[in-house]
C-alpha cells in the first residue's frame, strides 16, 4: 500500500509541476507573437529571446519531473 501511495504522490507532484511551466510557455509565446505583429522588423530578436525564456521555463518542468522520481523512489 505504501508504494502505491508514493506513486500517486509522485504523479500528482509532476502533474502540478507541469501546470505552471505550461501556462508560462503559453503566455511567453502569446506575448512574443504580439510583439512580432507590432514590430515585424524585430521578429528575429524577439524569437531568440522567446526561445531562451521557454528553455528556462521548461527547466522548471524538468525539475518537477526529477522531484516526482525522487518521491516515488
Amino acid at each position: 500500500m505504501e508504494g502505491s501511495l508514493n506513486a500517486i504522490g509522485a504523479g500528482l507532484a509532476y502533474g502540478l509541476a507541469a501546470i505552471g511551466p505550461g501556462v508560462g510557455i503559453g503566455i511567453v509565446g502569446g506575448k512574443a507573437l504580439e510583439a512580432m505583429a507590432r514590430q515585424p522588423e524585430m521578429a528575429g530578436r524577439v524569437q531568440t529571446t522567446m526561445f531562451i525564456a521557454i528553455a528556462f521555463t521548461e527547466a522548471l518542468a524538468l525539475l518537477g519531473f526529477v522531484l516526482a522520481l525522487i518521491l516515488s523512489g
